[in-house]
């Protein structure tokens, strides 16, 4: 594949530490303070989403940066008290410290910071507007919404312009599920269908999605959240082997 066509593909899981996966994935008898490292010897990034419930520790941070090898990359979810309790509204100061803490445990491993916004926030110009001046562009910003007014063309006009990726999903709703791929990095999540968090997507629905991605040189982070049970595992291992194949 040409330089100027080549694909950084990150694929991983929206999360590590899921006891179904012990004796599956996990061999018998390692201990769990080793499944992250066993993790990064699969997979080259993960999505974390234990800081939607509560913002991680530094300290914490840099146990996972220093357990990761050179090359693995962290996405992480911002906390819910800044897109579902003041859904960005007087939010500056929260944003602040969150990317303080983030960057200084992960440092040059941060892949995207990611911003899940709940199905009420919908959208309007001033909220746009609201998103773009609280997002600091040093950081590679991704955005996900859950209600279909923000599929538009001004948001589209607007995160161009501002370097913010509108992330894909595919998710159990009327939403539209294609990979939006504008900006660098592309970013889309498999969250289950049609079971939220479980489902098992068909081998051939990964292959079309891997056939969907524009052979230019941009960064491509996929995250599997189907992890009750073993289908994030699959699929995400899944479409390794197919990024895998397609570039040699």
């Amino acid at each position: 594949m040409e330089e100027n066509q080549s694909t950084d593909w990150r694929i991983g899981c929206s999360g590590y530490y899921y006891k179904e996966w012990k004796e599956i994935f996990y061999p018998a008898g390692l201990a769990q303070k080793q499944w992250f490292s066993y993790y990064c010897s699969y997979f080259n990034t993960i999505e974390i989403n234990s800081s939607f419930y509560k913002q991680p520790s530094q300290k914490s941070l840099t146990a996972w940066y220093e357990s990761s090898p050179p090359d693995f990359l962290f996405s992480i979810k911002a906390p819910r008290t800044i897109t579902h309790d003041h859904k960005f509204t007087a939010s500056e100061e929260l944003i602040a410290d969150f990317y303080q803490v983030i960057i200084a445990g992960l440092r040059e491993k941060l892949g995207c910071v990611l911003f899940q916004l709940p199905p009420s926030f919908t959208y309007s110009e001033e909220r746009l507007s609201m998103l773009i001046r609280n997002l600091d562009p040093a950081f590679n910003n991704v955005v996900e919404f859950r209600h279909i007014s923000w599929w538009n063309n001004e948001v589209i006009r607007q995160f161009k312009q501002n370097r913010l990726t509108f992330s894909g999903l595919s998710y159990p709703s009327p939403l539209p599920d294609e990979v939006i791929q504008f900006n660098d990095p592309v970013y889309y999540r498999f969250h289950g269908k049609p079971v939220l968090y479980k489902s098992l997507y068909p081998e051939q629905e990964i292959a079309a999605f891997a056939k969907s991605i524009l052979p230019v040189n941009k960064q491509v982070f996929v995250y599997f959240n189907n992890t009750w049970g073993t289908a994030a595992l699959i699929n995400a291992k899944q479409l390794i082997k197919l990024t895998n194949s397609a570039d040699q």
